[in-house]
């Protein structure tokens, strides 16, 4: 599939070693790996970030004038439904999601078609490499990624949308997690180690068993083997053990010693304050306003708004974007609301600030025919609008426009 997609630009692996280094730096991304992913409260907390930020819903507009438009089309359809063959768009989002939260760097190749087609773009592929390296020419940038199975493959960078997390100290790279978190996770490893071996510890009896009488070391292992077979077998469940006056039996107490659950808890809370979350989201307890600060914090910034200006500065050309194509990133957080607060969103309904449609949505109901059109109640009306009258006259005399009421013709 990659050797597909990437043999449009062999030209570019040609010119290869033409290509020099803008002011005598090197950049090189090479990932840590998924170490980190081994960890259960790495994984848990990637997976909960990442899930919900795959149900992002990618769409193509179009701005004129004020007016958003929205455009549809072959490249929402692509970002939306399906970017690839292999891949619907939840799981694209949550794989490319995933590579960002564990390495700092995500890259999404365009897969256009040729000038027959007038570079119509055809998909979108994640770059699950193992190094990628930034590459300059006086005109154009470029980007050769090594895969995981051997092929080295380079790009114009402008046809790659690279996401980034933790951007300082590289100029083209986002920095990596090892350093910052490997402590804790490695706390976390010991924590854990240190709670199985003292389990283990405790199911054994553990003591010295000493003989009054002097024995060959042949006999004195058989002794050992068959005390230990009788009594100190789990089988045993009385707990007693017996000697007779040629051994004496003495227990050695253990006491192994165990992280609580508080200091194992504070070592947790290290790793979701690293992602920016905390235990109730990744437990899914979250309450509305809980829910919201973590869309406001981690979703939007991090995900929707970066992935936005990305994929609008890649996919679309100047001219383009100069009549107002840009791809934006919405989610339904009213999915999320209480229902005393979806309740409440009826009289946006009736102000024609949402349809009716949305609002059945955040009930997660089915559209109704003729809902997707907005509806105001009659007592309401744009701004310098005359309200409409809806009094009629008393006694059934029509309305007289004369403030003064004198007749006319008086």
């Amino acid at each position: 599939m990659f050797q597909k997609v990437f043999s449009r630009f062999a030209g570019a692996v040609r010119s290869a070693l033409k290509f020099r280094f803008l002011g005598g730096y090197n950049p090189v991304f090479t990932p840590f790996g998924d170490n980190t992913y081994e960890s259960d409260v790495v994984r848990a907390t990637v997976d909960t970030i990442a899930r919900n930020a795959a149900k992002l819903k990618a769409k193509h507009v179009r701005r004129v004038n004020g007016k958003v438009q929205n455009v549809g089309g072959n490249i929402e359809r692509l970002l939306s439904v399906r970017p690839n063959p292999k891949q619907n768009a939840y799981i694209f989002w949550y794989k490319v999601f995933t590579q960002l939260l564990l390495r700092s760097n995500a890259f999404i190749l365009i897969d256009r078609a040729g000038p027959m087609e007038k570079y119509r773009v055809r998909g979108f592929y994640p770059i699950d490499c193992v190094q990628a390296e930034m590459l300059e020419t006086e005109n154009e940038s470029f980007i050769r990624f090594q895969m995981k199975q051997g092929q080295t493959y380079t790009v114009p960078y402008s046809d790659v949308i690279h996401l980034r997390r933790f951007f300082n100290s590289d100029s083209d790279f986002g920095s990596g997690n090892e350093e910052p978190l490997l402590p804790t996770l490695e706390l976390i490893h010991a924590s854990n180690q240190g709670i199985i071996n003292a389990i283990k510890s405790s199911a054994f009896v553990r003591g010295i068993l000493k003989f009054t009488q002097n024995l060959n070391p042949a006999d004195r292992k058989k002794q050992t083997d068959d005390f230990i077979r009788d009594y100190l077998n789990p089988e045993n469940g009385g707990g007693i053990a017996a000697t007779d006056v040629k051994a004496e039996f003495t227990p050695i107490n253990s006491d192994p010693k165990m992280i609580d659950a508080k200091q194992m808890g504070l070592i947790e809370q290290k790793v979701y304050k690293y992602f920016g979350v905390n235990e109730k989201i990744i437990n899914s307890s979250y309450t509305e306003d809980e829910w919201n600060a973590f869309y406001e914090s981690v979703i939007e910034p991090t995900f929707a708004i970066q992935t936005s200006l990305e994929a609008t500065a890649k996919i679309f050309s100047d001219n383009e974007q100069a009549h107002g194509n840009e791809i934006v990133f919405e989610a339904n957080r009213l999915q999320y609301a209480s229902v005393k607060t979806k309740l409440e969103l009826r009289e946006m309904v009736d102000r024609g600030a949402m349809t009716p449609n949305e609002w059945r949505e955040t009930f997660n109901m089915a559209p109704v025919e003729g809902g997707d059109e907005p509806i105001r109640r009659l007592d309401t009306a744009t701004v310098n609008t005359a309200p409409v009258n809806q009094t009629p006259p008393k006694g059934g005399e029509e309305e007289n426009d004369d403030d003064d009421g004198d007749d006319d013709d008086a």
